[in-house]
């Protein structure tokens, strides 16, 4: 595999490997908003977020001395944001299976279009909307309408094939059409 970092980001990554606490700064001012981007869009925002955030830049300094740069950083840092992302959802999931018995309330549905005008902005209601998604589904529409990332670019990062992703985008915007159809009308 060819190398595909950029020449500021492989100085950089070498300085860091030297132990230059200076450049892994650089590295997370850089990167910082690629990384909040995903996971906000993942997660919301939430202090778990702001958690997974940092947690992708410590498992990225971990890992640097077997970063190959096959990837660019922004892809390797958002494979992880995507992974450590999935990984609180499940924890989520768990946490209300033991812990909620019947809460309807935690993650409500938009059915009310008259209160739901009121009570939310267009950019609310599309957050809430897109926090309904199911993950694998979520990811895909976080990584190619939020974050802008080609089809290829997204399988890549989500190691999955490009019909898998275009077929979860479309579904994804099937149900986003139906949350927020007081919105679209």
């Amino acid at each position: 595999m060819r190398n595909i970092l950029e020449p500021d980001d492989r100085k950089l990554i070498e300085k860091v490997k030297k132990g230059d606490k200076v450049a892994f700064s650089q590295l997370v001012r850089r990167y910082e908003q690629t990384v909040a981007g995903v996971v906000i869009g993942m997660l919301g925002r939430c202090s778990e977020a702001d958690d997974v955030g940092q947690e992708v830049f410590i498992r990225f300094y971990r890992a640097l001395n077997d970063f190959r740069g096959e990837a660019g950083v922004a892809t390797y840092l958002t494979r992880i944001a995507i992974n450590l992302s999935l990984n609180e959802l499940k924890r989520r999931q768990r946490r209300n299976y033991l812990f909620v018995k019947n809460n309807d309330n935690e993650n409500p549905e938009i059915k009310d279009e008259e209160n739901r005008q009121d009570a939310y902005d267009t950019k609310q209601a599309v957050h809430q909307a897109l926090q309904q998604l199911n993950p694998e589904f979520r990811s895909v529409v976080v990584l190619r309408m939020l974050q802008g990332y080609s089809t290829k670019e997204t399988a890549k990062i989500l190691k999955l094939p490009m019909g898998t992703v275009l077929s979860r985008l479309s579904r994804a915007q099937e149900k986003l059409k139906i949350l927020l159809k007081h919105i679209i009308e």
